[in-house]
């Protein structure tokens, strides 16, 4: 496996895979890999024959007071378990080749990125697309791999690539979770003692809402207020949002007539904020 951390090393390396004809797919991350990221990897090596995983802490999409600073690190174990996953170039590029001193340039998805997390970190999604964007020109995939997880993030590049007629495909990957239900994710190494317990609830909650639809429940009030209920049995936790919303626009539901939706939740542990989703989809809805 290749490491690349010159970006235009990283260019002229596309530029050759591409004319040789290879499909290049690509994961960008924050790194501090853990098993969800791995999945990526392989949907991404099913689709591609040349894989390229960036680590890259973006500090563009943190705000004020987050956990840039502590955001775990540890790039030869990212590298290592790359590979482990069937990848085949590793590009960790340094904070001040992408974001020259002097550089102006953002890219932001308008309406979307107000929504939901851009009500609580409101530069967030403008550093994550200004970011995806630089990738995306550096690696030059023709497809790319997101986790359900962070499915606003999701749902806000597939419109960026769209709206930049980017020719890459986005892909979607579900989300992996531990064995109690808690989805992966590198700010799951902050948790400790009852805050790691506490925070299966989350995912509790939504397995509890999508059974609800299951049963015949499409008034979202009630759907909330089922996840609220069972929140409701572990105070430590402070809610920041429970939403059903449209899975493509993002905007919130009141009565489910249609398919998929997204049920969303985010809520603090401690320091630690943790998101996670369920997508209800058509075969739900309509039994």
């Amino acid at each position: 496996m290749q490491r690349i951390t010159d970006i235009q090393e990283m260019q002229r390396t596309a530029d050759r895979l591409r004319i040789e004809g290879k499909r290049i797919g690509f994961v960008p991350t924050m790194g501090f890999l853990h098993a969800g990221h791995l999945d990526l990897l392989r949907v991404c090596r099913e689709q591609c024959d040349i894989v390229v995983l960036s680590v890259f802490v973006n500090p563009a999409q943190f705000g004020k007071g987050e956990d840039f600073g502590r955001y775990p690190r540890d790039p030869d174990r990212d590298e290592a378990l790359a590979a482990s996953a069937g990848c085949d170039i590793v590009f960790i590029p340094n904070s001040e080749d992408i974001y020259p001193p002097d550089a102006s340039t953002r890219v932001e998805v308008e309406g979307l990125s107000e929504l939901w997390e851009g009500r609580f970190r409101p530069t967030h999604f403008r550093g994550v697309t200004t970011v995806v964007s630089l990738l995306f020109h550096i690696v030059k995939p023709h497809c790319a791999v997101f986790g359900q997880k962070d499915i606003q993030q999701a749902v806000i590049i597939r419109r960026m690539v769209r709206d930049l007629h980017f020719d890459i495909e986005i892909i979607v990957a579900p989300t992996r979770r531990e064995n109690d239900g808690l989805a992966m994710s590198s700010r799951n190494t902050y948790l400790a003692g009852s805050g790691r317990s506490d925070a299966a609830v989350l995912s509790r909650a939504l397995r509890l809402a999508e059974q609800a639809i299951a049963g015949g429940e499409r008034n979202t009030a009630m759907i909330l207020a089922i996840m609220h209920d069972e929140l409701a049995g572990s105070p430590d936790i402070k809610l920041d949002y429970a939403a059903v919303f449209d899975a493509e626009t993002l905007e919130e539901i009141i009565v489910i007539d249609k398919a998929p939706v997204v049920i969303a939740i985010a809520a603090r542990i401690g320091n630690t904020r943790l998101i996670d989703n369920t997508i209800v989809k058509g075969e739900t809805i309509e039994s």
